[in-house]
């Protein structure tokens, strides 16, 4: 009972993570801005450290069931 709760949030994390990694490299290759008024090496660097952190969270649930 207790594995369903950890595979949807492990799932979910790992999802918005992978996600938000594409979507940071293919603005970043179009040379478009990642966030409106916001500096474009704190706005990678945020972006990228946010993808990665929930990226691992995600596979650190999954690894725990």
């Amino acid at each position: 009972m207790e594995s369903g709760p950890a595979v949807f949030a492990g799932t979910a994390f790992a999802l918005f993570g992978a996600f938000l990694l594409l979507w940071t490299g293919t603005r970043v290759l179009h040379r478009a801005p990642v966030a409106h008024r916001v500096k474009p090496a704190v706005s990678l660097t945020t972006a990228t450290l946010s993808g990665v952190v929930f990226l691992a969270l995600g596979v650190w649930c999954l690894g725990r069931m």
